[in-house]
């Protein structure tokens, strides 16, 4: 028996690695502590919400004495830590909401784990998931590997990067279990709308303009949602205390050419004439501080602990505008706020 915390499990990529976490490991007991903010969302939970081996928390890891209490309570042997502020144009409008979720945040974390745990680090398990995006920017060659030195451009990247730190920090002074797995963009189903992919497809099915930054040659790695969950599920059971894995995709894309595959995609799938959604193409002024380009090499995962990633972005775009085309209640729900009843209608009475 062991008992995970998994933090932001109500999130985009929070929510699969619950669902994966409950349907592999039966004989695990997984809890998800979310505060529900805008992207914490427990429809994406539905399908595992009654299952005997999960159990969900309403509450916010900038709360230190709620967190020591809950760890004192229940005991965890592990932590699998994505509870994030994580939107790049949020963090440039309020840098201080990031510094206190993810950086207070995190050593809260830190710090009821060292508690209960005391010294006693046996079977125990701190991960951390970060982002690519503390390397800073690549030229048009190059990888961001473990080594990188870390130089971050944006409130959203620094502030990744110093919790970072703190994690690194807590096993090098006091030996706590730790590991660390840093990430490239990810897409799929369940992603908050205000993310690139989700909400263009949105934006295509409403006839409303596709705003693209610059002139849309900035270059993201893409990684299948399902596919880092499975890396996070390799990484927490067999990756050695300490280290840190990079978790890409291999699939290299300009923005302005993701578009316009996604355009084509929706429109084929919507029975539109080609061409009519790039129509919808408006390019505005840069984000300040705009990262050129992140490319990640996961190489060591794929040769310490075997993983891969299953599918390349075409296969997995096709997927992801199948689920969101086949789930416009979702979209609608998540679009008008609707989605935060979900809470009231499955908790409010216990």
């Amino acid at each position: 028996m062991r008992k995970i915390l998994i933090t932001g499990g109500a999130g985009f990529i929070g929510s699969h690695v619950v669902r994966l976490f409950v349907n592999k490991y039966p004989d695990y007991e997984i809890y998800n502590l979310d505060k529900l903010t805008y992207a914490g969302n427990l429809e994406n939970l539905k399908d595992v919400a009654k299952k005997p081996n999960y159990h969900f928390i309403l509450g916010d890891i900038t709360n230190d004495d709620f967190i020591r209490q809950l760890f004192l309570k229940e005991q965890f042997d592990g932590v699998i830590h994505l509870a994030a502020e994580s939107h790049v144009d949020r963090s440039i409008t309020h840098p201080n909401e990031f510094v206190i979720t993810n950086v207070v945040g995190t050593v809260n974390l830190l710090n009821a784990a060292k508690a209960i745990w005391k010294d006693n680090y046996e079977g125990k398990r701190f991960y951390h998931v970060s982002t690519d995006e503390v390397y800073g920017a690549l030229g048009d060659e190059g990888y961001f590997t473990e080594e990188t030195r870390y130089d971050p451009h944006s409130p959203y990247s620094a502030s990744k990067a110093s919790s970072d730190h703190f994690v690194r920090a807590y096993h090098d002074t006091y030996g706590l279990p730790v590991i660390i797995s840093n990430c490239s963009n990810n897409y799929g189903p369940n992603q908050f709308p205000e993310k690139l992919i989700p909400l263009f497809i949105n934006n295509i099915r409403h006839n409303k303009p596709l705003p693209v930054y610059g002139k849309g040659v900035n270059v993201r790695d893409w990684l299948y949602v399902e596919d880092h969950a499975t890396a996070i599920d390799v990484i927490y059971h067999n990756g050695a205390t300490g280290r840190t894995f990079n978790v890409g995709g291999h699939n290299e894309w300009r923005n302005i050419d993701l578009i316009k595959v996604l355009c084509k995609v929706v429109d084929r799938k919507l029975g539109r004439e080609a061409g009519t959604s790039e129509k919808l193409i408006t390019y505005v002024t840069d984000r300040a501080g705009h990262d050129l380009r992140y490319a990640i090499d996961s190489s060591k995962l794929q040769r310490e602990l075997g993983w891969r990633p299953s599918l390349q972005f075409e296969e997995g775009i096709e997927k992801t505008v199948d689920w969101y085309l086949s789930n416009k209640q979702w979209l609608d729900n998540v679009t008008s706020g609707n989605y935060q009843n979900y809470y009231k209608e499955m908790y409010g009475n216990r």
